[in-house]
């Protein structure tokens, strides 16, 4: 008789068991977090808005790593029209934007056999420094940077153009 007592008791046990389980105490109220917010005064002077950085400029006189940020903006400028690997472009924007001509080199926009040049090469020597750059379809994005100029006087390796104009 105890065994046919057992298993219904069983039974019971096991569904008490899983119902108890489901059941859970009443989640703990987080406790309230205090802040403290900064009382505003006599002596506090409103935020002003924040500010964008100046667009660089020339700097006369300046070091070629002084000058490289506004040579950068000038060549972004070019690379941005329609003229993207045209030499005479980047050199009549640098010297528009001050630079000095008689101090320039630039590569030769097509190659020997007529054909659209991978990439030009332009430059503005500043004492005994370079700003170069450098575009074209092979190259992305316009490359500039401050290098060494050359004992020779110029900045560039290899055969440059006049610019004559």
């Amino acid at each position: 008789m105890s065994r046919l007592l057992g298993r219904p008791l069983a039974a019971l046990t096991l569904v008490a068991a899983l119902g108890l389980a489901g059941c859970t105490g009443p989640s703990p109220t987080p406790a309230p977090v205090e802040t403290t917010e900064p009382s505003a005064s006599a002596t506090d002077t409103p935020s002003s808005a924040p500010t964008t950085p100046a667009a660089p400029t020339l700097i006369p006189g300046g070091s070629a790593a002084e000058n490289l940020p506004f040579f950068t903006t000038v060549v972004d400028g070019v690379w941005s029209g329609p003229n993207q690997v045209a030499g005479r472009a980047y050199i009549d924007a640098l010297a528009a934007a001050g630079f000095d001509k008689a101090a320039m080199q630039v590569t030769a926009d097509q190659t020997t056999v007529d054909n659209p040049a991978e990439s030009i090469e332009f430059s503005v020597r500043i004492g005994d420094q370079c700003l170069v750059g450098q575009v074209g379809p092979s190259i992305g994005n316009p490359v500039t940077a401050v290098l060494p100029g050359l004992s020779s006087g110029g900045c560039l390796i290899g055969q440059t153009r006049a610019i004559d104009w």
